[in-house]
């Protein structure tokens, strides 16, 4: 089975209209784990950047065993008020409302480069929002990598529009 074939689709959730792709079918499978790690680790295995950023709560999963296996650092970018040091934050867009994320102010330096991951691209709000923050500290996100990419939802010409490369291991189109 491919990645792809692993990956659940829950209609209406969390609201009416949203077809929700659920990577925990995914994850749960140890195959299908270890397949989508080892996918992004060949991919970025090569490339030049210091440490990896996940956006909660997907993004820690998937940042922290890339991070483990290509022997780089993890930096979890969370929800407001998830952590104890100084922070810098942002709101961002989701495409069903406004949210806040925070990161700690100590956690990237000056002219870092970012490798920053999350489960699924879909407005790119998030990411977006994230990229804000990573600017904040004075890094660079290198690229921005997922498992899933919604295409229609734009997304990606967000991510574009503002200089962010991505990649992702699947794509769905709208239903």
């Amino acid at each position: 089975m491919t990645i792809k074939s692993k990956i659940r689709t829950i209609p209406h959730w969390p609201k009416e209209g949203i077809m929700f792709r659920d990577i925990t079918t995914l994850l749960k499978d140890p195959d299908g784990l270890k397949d989508t790690i080892e996918e992004l680790a060949k991919r970025y295995e090569s490339y030049e950047f210091d440490i990896i950023c996940g956006i909660e709560a997907r993004g820690f999963i998937l940042g922290a065993a890339l991070a483990y296996r290509l022997g780089k650092g993890f930096i979890p970018i969370r929800k407001k008020g998830k952590l104890p040091g100084e922070t810098y934050e942002q709101d961002y867009q989701l495409e069903y409302g406004i949210d806040t994320i925070e990161v700690h102010k100590d956690a990237l330096s000056q002219g870092q480069s970012v490798l920053l991951v999350d489960d699924l691209l879909a407005t790119g709000g998030t990411v977006l929002g994230a990229h804000k923050l990573i600017q904040k500290s004075g890094a660079t996100i290198k690229e921005a990598c997922f498992i899933v990419d919604l295409p229609d939802l734009k997304g990606g010409e967000k991510l574009r529009e503002n200089n962010i490369p991505f990649f992702s291991l699947v794509e769905f189109d709208g239903e």
